[in-house]
């Protein structure tokens, strides 16, 4: 009984403050709503007040997997072919390119300090080092969206931000998906183990096989309240598979949602009734990932300082190097990678999904690293994205700046 009425309340409290606080502090403060609901998490769990017990904390497990897989569903519902096919070439070069500099930058130099400073062994290493990296790759959309409103337009940097938070999204998401994959041990039961190639495999199909029985069974279906009903069942189906094969529910239902959102007519429908409960699920998701936070047991303070520093270090670098190769740099200035500070749910999603699996190293360390990152960057996500443009525009050739280069001008063009 006293479960449920903590459910009950988490839940209600997140409803209210999807309602009240995060259009209201983004529209007065230019904060975006997360890190503090992460805080309350870590108040009420086990290692402070003792509120919610860790017997608790486990049992609200299926709730984070469902936030997880709408998370996912979320992301996979974007991935809209004939959008993504007027976005200019060069805008995913150099998303790419940042996104796959942060991971290989991040992963190399903490798996490195991992197998220098802990005892573990090099393979153990390299697994925690590529979690992280997929951590940090990870950076929040919420306040690109939140300053793109203020501004009532949309300028290159801004097109930018947008395209490169969605890659980031995307590379962290199939790499804790693969990495999953690679570790993942074969139950005694199954008589051939299957490769990490056929794990992958399996993922994918979940998420497909998902999707397309929801596109047979409901794929015309126009009311939003069964729709929603009917995702949330499609969803918990999904992520729960992954879940409890111990392989990755956010890759999984980023299929799903891909699916969905390339077969279905009633794609802005679907998307409405995933948008009904993303914020309250969000919010909700945080504070059970912070109450299901352990400090590692291994001397943790200076990883984490070294993580959140190169990522730091890697956004900013690898945003410049990308713009700089693809041509990019005259219109996006040298430091647009600070749009890209912010972390965001999706880190915080990465890394509880790690922490969930059996026999992964390190996993409250990589938990650790994120829950620090997100709590230091996630306020300030929107105001390093205005900050950014309000310093482009101040400077001497903000004009220039400003004026799309042909690629960024030909896709304004198709788009209209």
């Amino acid at each position: 009984m006293r479960d449920s009425l903590i459910l009950v309340l988490v839940v209600a409290a997140s409803y209210l403050a999807a309602r009240v606080a995060f259009e209201w502090l983004a529209r007065r403060f230019v904060i975006v709503s997360g890190a503090e609901y992460l805080l309350l998490g870590i108040l009420l769990g086990p290692q402070l007040s003792g509120i919610l017990s860790r017997e608790t904390v486990e049992s609200f497990a299926p709730i984070a997997t469902l936030g997880l897989g709408w998370m996912g569903a979320l992301i996979g519902a974007q991935l809209v072919l004939h959008r993504l096919v007027r976005i200019p070439a060069v805008l995913y070069r150099v998303a790419l390119v940042e996104s796959l500099l942060t991971l290989a930058f991040v992963a190399a130099l903490l798996a490195a300090a991992l197998f220098l400073g802990f005892d573990v062994t090099r393979g153990e290493a390299i697994v925690a080092g590529t979690a992280l990296g997929a951590v940090a790759v990870a950076s929040a959309s919420a306040g690109v969206a939140v300053v793109a409103r203020q501004l009532g337009r949309r300028s290159p940097v801004v097109r930018q931000l947008e395209v490169s938070t969605a890659a980031n999204a995307l590379v962290a998401v199939v790499t804790s998906g693969i990495l999953f994959a690679l570790v993942h041990r074969t139950p005694p039961s199954v008589g051939r183990p299957l490769t990490a190639t056929e794990w992958a495999v399996v993922t994918i199909a979940i998420g497909v096989v998902g999707g397309t029985l929801f596109h047979l069974f409901v794929g015309e279906e126009r009311k939003v309240d069964r729709l929603f009903v009917s995702l949330g069942g499609a969803v918990i189906l999904v992520s729960g598979a992954a879940t409890y094969l111990r392989l990755s529910p956010l890759l999984a239902a980023v299929c799903f949602g891909a699916v969905l959102a390339n077969t279905t007519r009633n794609r802005a429908e679907i998307v409405a009734a995933l948008d009904r409960v993303e914020r309250p699920l969000y919010f909700a998701l945080l504070v059970l990932a912070g109450a299901a936070w352990r400090p590692s047991v291994r001397a943790w303070t200076l990883v984490v300082l070294l993580f959140l520093c190169t990522r730091v270090a890697a956004k900013l670098g690898g945003a410049r190097l990308a713009a700089r190769w693809n041509g990019m740099l005259p219109t996006l200035g040298d430091d647009w990678g600070r749009g890209l500070l912010g972390q965001g749910g999706l880190a915080i999603a990465v890394a509880l999904s790690y922490l969930y699996q059996d026999e992964v190293p390190l996993p409250n360390l990589v938990f650790t690293a994120a829950v620090a990152s997100v709590l230091l960057t996630d306020v300030l996500s929107a105001r390093f994205v205005r900050s950014l443009l309000r310093v482009d525009l101040l400077t001497p050739d903000g004009a220039a700046r400003h004026e799309p280069n042909d690629a960024v001008r030909g896709a304004a063009a198709s788009e209209g």
